[in-house]
């Protein structure tokens, strides 16, 4: 979460409930995201005009992962969703927005949230990840983390430098996003930086690197401010496959520019997604096609 997608928030925010929040927000306008359009997930670029190039590189179309729905969730559709896991059985949530960050345990058959936890008022919750049989929660610009048990106990809390968006655990690594094209690698006791590796698609740069997950040896990352997520070769930084989910939820049910698609969670035992976005009123559960040869 950042001053682009801050602005949005407070756009959204003041025609609901939170009016005195909105007038602080709108200080930091800069742009007005661009929501990609259905099939154009590979003319991502780097940070152009819109942050949306429509022209495609021209040495080559990395293909998209088809997939078919295989269940509809209700979402909470006033959660600000930033990360998305699943752990022993369930659905984990951080929502973020600050006075409004939380936590929450979902019941992954029903949508319905078992147990909610808000976070420190000062945070802005951001990605979520499983390190050390733990539940990580990022935060946008405080170098603050918070450990949890699956049960949301707080444990304890992490300090690390530099600004976080997203967060997965990658052979036994912590990997953060922070909105650009790169990944940082991090030590999962300490969280110092190991090492860092751009995200490149068809050679360039892929800026906007958002909510993470690691599944079947790939990085999946949502991209800001679009519907759609990179699967990235965790060691070359190769865009490999896009996943378009830009047709899942028709424009009436979108709250606003700001209801993108974020939130990833791989259940490792059926091997399917679940799938949501900011403000959107379902989690998606979907089954991968296997990839085209």
């Amino acid at each position: 979460m950042r001053t682009n997608e801050f602005y949005d928030c407070a756009n959204l925010i003041s025609t609901r409930i939170f009016g005195a929040l909105a007038i602080g927000l709108v200080t930091s306008i800069m742009w007005e995201p661009v929501r990609a359009e259905t099939g154009n997930c590979n003319s991502i670029t780097n940070r152009d005009p819109k942050y949306l190039n429509t022209e495609r590189a021209s040495h080559g179309i990395t293909p998209n992962r088809d997939f078919t729905v295989v269940n509809r969730l209700p979402h909470d559709r006033e959660a600000f969703t930033q990360g998305l896991v699943f752990h022993q059985g369930y659905i984990y949530e951080s929502t973020g927005l600050i006075g409004l960050s939380t936590l929450r345990k979902i019941d992954p058959g029903f949508g319905r949230i078992i147990r909610r936890r808000s976070v420190s008022t000062e945070a802005f919750a951001e990605g979520l990840a499983v390190l050390n049989e733990h539940l990580l929660q990022l935060t946008w610009h405080s170098g603050t983390g918070f450990l949890y048990t699956p049960d949301l106990n707080l444990t304890d809390t992490v300090s690390y430098s530099g600004t976080s968006w997203g967060g997965v655990s990658v052979n036994a690594r912590l990997v953060i996003s922070d909105g650009s094209s790169w990944l940082e690698y991090r030590h999962p006791q300490s969280l110092r930086t190991i090492k860092k590796l751009q995200v490149t698609n068809q050679g360039r740069p892929l800026e906007g690197l958002n909510e993470l997950e690691y599944v079947d040896g790939l990085i999946y990352a949502n991209i800001y401010p679009t519907d759609c997520i990179a699967q990235i070769d965790p060691n070359t930084g190769r865009v490999k496959f896009w996943l378009d989910l830009s047709g899942l939820l028709p424009l009436s049910k979108l709250a606003g520019p700001s209801a993108i698609a974020n939130g990833i969670a791989y259940n490792a035992i059926t091997g399917n997604l679940f799938v949501t976005g900011k403000f959107w009123p379902y989690i998606f559960e979907l089954k991968l096609m296997k990839e085209q040869p």
